[in-house]
């Protein structure tokens, strides 16, 4: 188990350190921005659609902590050629997951997303690993103005 939750860490520092899909998205269909007050996280999410409605590219800029970076570059890398609704799906599924809702075997189906699942066991960072989704939603939903998660 040890093993398992040291891949883990290293994968969200490897995401953190490195991020995938990360700066301003040229030509993007939409965006939102996510702001964290209690941390100061912030995150603009970009998201660009093909002409058959999936989602061909996406980026995000922004500063926030380890948790918040590696979460955005993770979830940037599983959203490329999913549809809206599957990204909402996607989204539904990992806010479950966060908030201890997820079955063990639906939290399979969130692929590399689930070594983020050990954020759940500590409540504080549970809005520095959703702020991104969040983001996301307002993008997928073209609200305007800024998110908080508060």
């Amino acid at each position: 188990m040890n093993e398992l939750k040291d891949l883990y860490q290293e994968v969200i520092f490897d995401h953190n350190r490195n991020p995938r899909h990360f700066g301003k998205l040229a030509h993007a269909s939409c965006h939102a921005e996510g702001f964290n007050p209690l941390c100061g996280d912030k995150v603009t999410v970009y998201l660009k659609f093909s002409d058959k409605g999936e989602i061909e590219d996406v980026s995000f800029d922004g500063s926030g902590c380890a948790i918040s970076v590696a979460t955005a570059s993770l979830m940037s890398e599983t959203l490329v050629g999913k549809t809206r609704a599957e990204a909402e799906a996607l989204f539904e599924r990992f806010h479950s997951m966060m908030m201890g809702e997820e079955a063990k075997k639906d939290a399979a189906a969130l692929g590399k997303l689930e070594v983020l699942s050990g954020v759940k066991e500590f409540p504080s960072r549970i809005k520095c690993a959703t702020l991104a989704w969040h983001t996301l939603l307002a993008a997928l939903k073209e609200e305007k103005g800024g998110i908080s998660t508060e």
